[in-house]
C-alpha cells in the first residue's frame, strides 16, 4: 500500500506540475506572441503612413489600405488629416497664383520631412525604376539597405507587396512596396525599417521568459510534490491508522482466545467438578470481554463509514442523569465511590440511546482512576446556545504527557493503584465519535492529583 501511494503521489506530482508548466508557457507564449504581434503591426502602420506621405508629395491619391492606416495613425495621436504643401511654381508675374500640387517633388524635399512623430524617422524610401534599380536622388539620405528585387518583382505584378527580408548581417529588416505611376519619376516606391530593434527587444524578453520558466520550473516541481503529499496526506494517513487499528485489535482479541484456550485446555485435564465450573465462568467472562470488543470495533467501524443511524431529539438532562445514576450506582457504590447529582437544569438535542452510552463510558473512565472514598458528580450548565454535560472526579487524575492521547483508540492510561484495569481502550474514543456525530464536542480537563472533568457540548434544546 505505502508503495502504490509513493507512486500515485509521483504520477499527481507530475500531474500538478505539467497542468502548472502548461499554463505557465501558454501565459509567457500568449503575451510573447501579442508583443511580437504589436510590434511588427506598428512597424507595418509606420510604413504604411510614410507610403502615404511619399504618394501625396507626389500628388497621387492613396489607395484605400493606406488612406485607413493613415487616418488611424492620426486618430491614435489626436492630430488631424493635413496633406502636405509643396513650394509654389516659380513665375515672372506676380499675379499668377501658385499651384496647389504639383506631380514632382521639390527639388528641396526630403521624404520624411513631415512625419508626424519620431515612429516614421526609422523608415527610409527607396525610389526603383522599372528594372527595380535604385534612382539616383540627391535629396534621399543614405538608405540602410539596397533594394529588395523579389519585392520589387511582385510588386510589378501585383500592384504591392509586403514581407521581411534577411540582410547580409543575419538580420532582419521589413519591405512594403507600391508599383507607382509617375512621369518621369519612379516606377516603384520601397518604404523600410530594420528589425533590429524590434528583435532584440523580443530577444530580451524570451530570454526573460526562459529563466522565468526556469525558476519557474523548480518552484512548480517542489510545490506540486508539496501539494501531492497534502492531497494523499489524508489517505496515508488513514491506511497508518488502519493498520494501527487492525494491529490493536489483533493483539485486543489475541489475547482473550489465548486464555480462552488455556482455561479450556485445563479444564479438560480437570477432575474437580468446582474447577470445572470456575474454568467455565473465567471462559464466559473472556468471552463476554471479546463480545463487548467486537461491538466496540463494529461501532467504530460504522461511525468512521458514517452509518451509523441517530435519532436526534430533545433530551431532558434530568431524566438522562437519572436513569444514568440509577444503572450505575450499584456499580459504584460497590467500590465505595458516591455518585452525585449536582444540576440536572434544561435540555439538550441528541440520541438518547447514545447520550446514555456516552455518559456509561464517561463514569466508567472515571470510576476507573477515583479511590475509594471519592465522589463522581454530574452537573448541567448552559453556555449560549450550547448545553454542557460536565462528569467530574476527585480520583488521581491524568497525567499531562498522557492527556493529548486519552481519545486515541486503544490508548491506555496506566492506573497502578487500580484493581482492575482490563480495558480495550476504546472508549474515549467511542464517546468523542458519538459526540460528533450529533454535532458536538467533548474534551476532558484534568491535573494530576486533583481529578478530572468531561465536558461534552451539544445544541441546547431550550
Amino acid at each position: 500500500m505505502n508503495t502504490m501511494l509513493r507512486r500515485l503521489r509521483v504520477q499527481l506530482t507530475l500531474f500538478y506540475f505539467l497542468a502548472a508548466l502548461s499554463l505557465v508557457v501558454l501565459l509567457g507564449g500568449g503575451s510573447y506572441l501579442l508583443l511580437r504581434h504589436y510590434l511588427y503591426s506598428a512597424t507595418d502602420q509606420a510604413m504604411q503612413v510614410k507610403m502615404a506621405l511619399v504618394l501625396r508629395q507626389y500628388g497621387l491619391s492613396l489607395p484605400p489600405d493606406l488612406a485607413q492606416a493613415e487616418q488611424n495613425w492620426l486618430e491614435n495621436r489626436g492630430q488631424s488629416l493635413q496633406s502636405p504643401t509643396l513650394p509654389a511654381a516659380s513665375s515672372e508675374h506676380d499675379e499668377e497664383e501658385t499651384e496647389e500640387h504639383s506631380t514632382t517633388p521639390s527639388p528641396n524635399y526630403r521624404p520624411g520631412d513631415e512625419a508626424y512623430d519620431e515612429e516614421l524617422a526609422p523608415v527610409f524610401v527607396l525610389p526603383l525604376n522599372a528594372s527595380s534599380d535604385l534612382m539616383p536622388a540627391a535629396n534621399l539620405p543614405q538608405a540602410p539597405i539596397s533594394q529588395d528585387r523579389a519585392a520589387a518583382a511582385a510588386a510589378l505584378a501585383n500592384g504591392s507587396d509586403l514581407r521581411t527580408v534577411r540582410l547580409y548581417d543575419g538580420s532582419r529588416a521589413r519591405l512594403l512596396t507600391y508599383r507607382v505611376t509617375i512621369p518621369g519619376g519612379p516606377t516603384l516606391l520601397q518604404v523600410g525599417r530594420l528589425l533590429r530593434d524590434q528583435d532584440r527587444v523580443l530577444g530580451q524578453y524570451l530570454v526573460g521568459l526562459v529563466v522565468l520558466a526556469a525558476f519557474g520550473a523548480t518552484f512548480l516541481g517542489l510545490g506540486s510534490w508539496w501539494l501531492s503529499g497534502r492531497t494523499l496526506g489524508p489517505a496515508q494517513q488513514a491506511w497508518s491508522q488502519q493498520q494501527a487499528f487492525v494491529s490493536n485489535a489483533s493483539h485486543e482479541l489475541r489475547t482473550p482466545l489465548t486464555l480462552i484456550r488455556a482455561t479450556a485446555d485445563y479444564a479438560l485435564r480437570s477432575h474437580s467438578p468446582e474447577d470445572q465450573v470456575e474454568n467455565l465462568q473465567e471462559i464466559l467472562g473472556e468471552c463476554d470481554y471479546m463480545n463487548g470488543l467486537v461491538d466496540d470495533l463494529l461501532l467504530l467501524s460504522r461511525l468512521d463509514a458514517n452509518r451509523l443511524e441517530l435519532a436526534r431529539q430533545p433530551v431532558q438532562v434530568a431524566a438522562l442523569f437519572q436513569e444514568v445514576k440509577d444503572k450505575f450506582e450499584k456499580l459504584a457504590g460497590g467500590k465505595d465511590v458516591q455518585l452525585l447529582i449536582k444540576n440536572d437544569y434544561g435540555s439538550l438535542w441528541g440520541d438518547p440511546v447514545r447520550m446514555r452510552q456516552v455518559l456509561f463510558i464517561l463514569l466508567d473512565n472515571s470510576l476507573r482512576f477515583t479511590p475509594p472514598g471519592g465522589a463522581i458528580s454530574l452537573n448541567s450548565q448552559s453556555h449560549g446556545k450550547q448545553r454542557e454535560l460536565l462528569v467530574r472526579d476527585n480520583g488521581r487524575g491524568i497525567p499531562t504527557e498522557d492527556l493529548p492521547h486519552v481519545f486515541e483508540r486503544f490508548y491506555q492510561v496506566k492506573n497502578p493503584n487500580a484493581v482492575d484495569n482490563r480495558s480495550n481502550g476504546l472508549g474515549l474514543s467511542i464517546a468523542k465519535a458519538l459526540v460528533e456525530a450529533q454535532g458536538g464536542w467533548i474534551a476532558i480537563d484534568s491535573q494530576e492529583g486533583e481529578g478530572a472533568t468531561a465536558i461534552l457540548s451539544l445544541e441546547d434544546a431550550g
